[in-house]
């Protein structure tokens, strides 16, 4: 089996391209993603065809589980498809089919080469079961976007206050004044992620805003553990700021493996910039059971 390491701001994948092959690929993303046994990845992404759009992706994390969204991934995805040419030259934008909806992603270029690529996320969710999260909103037939925002939690002996955004997947953003790196991350994260509240699990950022052009974050992926970067996490830190009115329209996520860059007005899609880039090629033997 033929594989592509990529990786977006050191958010890292195996991809796979499967046009004509059948796998047990949570099994498979278990096995290749090992750091120590085998390829090394965040993720395991899946490259398929698609009746709905010009490509499909799907996401497997390292412990398995598949997720909806990625934005580091379906920029790597992206790129990959640039790289091998499955595209006609000239072709500034494709459509990828996840499990979150179609996404647009936009191809910036220059003298045939790629100078830039920014994936459109969609629009941001704030009901409790698009989250989904088990609380109620003020009053159920409307989308109470206060309800989920400063949800307030204590772990041990640290109080958060969770702000509550779907990307497509799961986001609960807690900002601080201090830098994130003093945040207890590895301990909390976990508990955060699992909490009764959210029945699919969550993702969980710890951001605190430099400037209204800059927030620093580090995210605890759901199904990874800490990782250097979170594409739909950078969004859902992003929204959660613009609706606090921490930032402006265009603000830089740093992260903790480079600069991830987000654009959202306030009401419509969310727009993601940032790096994506092949690392190695290799082959995947077939193992004997």
């Amino acid at each position: 089996m033929n594989f592509t390491k990529m990786q977006g701001a050191g958010n890292d994948y195996v991809l796979v391209e499967a046009t004509d092959m059948v796998r047990d690929w949570p099994k498979l993303a278990m096995e290749v993603c090992d750091r120590h046994y085998g390829i090394g990845a965040d993720s395991l992404l899946v490259l398929l065809p698609s009746e709905k759009a010009d490509f499909g992706m799907r996401i497997f994390d390292s412990d398995g589980s598949e997720a909806e969204a990625c934005g580091n991934g379906i920029r790597c995805l992206s790129r990959y498809i640039f790289e091998k040419s499955l595209i006609a030259a000239g072709v500034d934008h494709i459509l990828v089919e996840t499990a979150a909806g179609i996404r647009n992603v936009r191809l910036e270029q220059q003298n045939g080469k790629l100078t830039g690529i920014q994936a459109n996320m969609g629009k941001p969710e704030f009901g409790a079961d698009t989250i989904p999260v088990l609380i109620q909103s003020a009053e159920e037939s409307i989308v109470d976007i206060k309800s989920m925002l400063n949800y307030s939690v204590r772990l041990e002996d640290t109080d958060l206050c969770l702000n509550m955004v779907s990307m497509g997947n799961p986001h609960a953003v807690h900002f601080q004044d201090r830098a994130v790196d003093e945040f207890p991350l590895p301990r909390l994260g976990p508990k955060v992620e699992n909490l009764s509240i959210f029945p699919n699990r969550t993702n969980f950022e710890v951001a605190r805003v430099i400037s209204r052009r800059q927030i620093e974050v580090r995210t605890w992926e759901r199904g990874v553990g800490e990782t250097l970067a979170c594409g739909s996490g950078a969004c859902a830190v992003a929204v959660a700021a613009r609706l606090h009115d921490y930032t402006d329209k265009k603000v830089d996520i740093i992260v903790r493996g480079g600069i991830l860059h987000v654009e959202w007005n306030g009401d419509g899609d969310v727009l993601l910039s940032g790096p994506a880039e092949i690392v190695f090629t290799g082959e995947w033997p077939e193992k004997l059971e």
